[in-house]
Parts: structure tokens; sequence; C-alpha cells
């Protein structure tokens, strides 16, 4: 790969905001990932273009707008625990492959930078990773399931 093709590369993942972009041709591979410190940048996806996205995986209904305003109120406001949220709109998947164990189940201890899921967006897969150590008290996302931006996905509680 060319320099001029890694910039190309790295604008677009400024451009698109996924979290990581991961390129293999041949025997030369490049990963680029975006600091999960930076702050977010609010979108705002209309009406007609949520719909959009939750029929984009024809190989699974639809999940009713009721569901995912449950899920929201499911998470709480529970100040001991970290919420982790989904940075993007996408397909959420508890496991690497269809057939792999899932990341981490609820009960299960996970440090910082430890990855707890993958959303795909775009073809591509985005590696969640918890930002605190604790304990999963709670998976608020089905697998193979549309998630929004913003969406809680797991309830942590902190050390």
């Amino acid at each position: 790969m060319t320099i001029e093709e890694i910039k190309e590369l790295v604008q677009l993942v400024i451009d698109t905001g996924v979290a990581e972009l991961e390129v293999a041709r041949g025997d030369q591979r490049v990963r680029i990932r975006r600091n999960a410190k930076v702050t977010a940048q609010e979108v705002v996806i209309p009406a007609h273009a949520g719909v959009a996205a939750a029929h984009f995986d024809n190989s699974q209904p639809a999940v009713p707008a009721a569901a995912h305003s449950s899920n929201r109120a499911a998470a709480g406001d529970d100040e001991s625990l970290a919420y982790v949220k989904s940075p993007i709109v996408g397909t959420f998947y508890e496991a690497p492959a269809p057939d792999a164990p899932p990341f981490v189940r609820i009960g299960d201890r996970v440090q910082p930078g430890q990855v707890l899921c993958i959303i795909e967006s775009m073809k591509l897969m985005n590696e969640i990773e918890a930002e605190v150590g604790g304990t999963v008290v709670r998976q608020l996302v089905e697998n193979g399931r549309p998630v929004e931006y913003g969406e809680t996905l797991y309830a942590i509680q902190a050390n």
C-alpha cells in the first residue's frame, strides 16, 4: 500500500465515523483505530432513515421502536453502573463468529479495553470495548439485532 492509499483510508475513517478499519492486501495489513476518548458528535437521524436501517438486514426481523424504548428504560439511571452505549448505528453481534462463544457473558469480569461485542456498520466490523473494569450485570440487546447511535448495550458494575 502506498502512503496515498493509507491517507485515503484515514480520511474514510474520519468521514464515516467508524471506530476501527482494517484492510489487508496480500501480506500487507493496516489497521486504523479512532481514539475512544474523542468527544462524540451527535448525529440526528430522520425517522424515515431509521426505518430503512432497521430493514437493512433481511435475515433478522426488524425490532419495533417500542423495543428500543423499553431497552432504554431497562437501562435506568443506576449511578453505581457504567453503561456501554453504541457509538454508531449498525447490527449488534455478541461473538466474533456465529459458531463462536460470546465475547462476554453476564457475570464476567471485564478490564478496560476488553472487547465486549461487535457492531457491523456499512460492512465494517467495529469492536466495542469496555471503558471501565468491573462485572457485566446486564446485556440489553439481543444478538443480531439493529442498534441505534447512543443505545445502551451493556451495564457494568464498576470496581
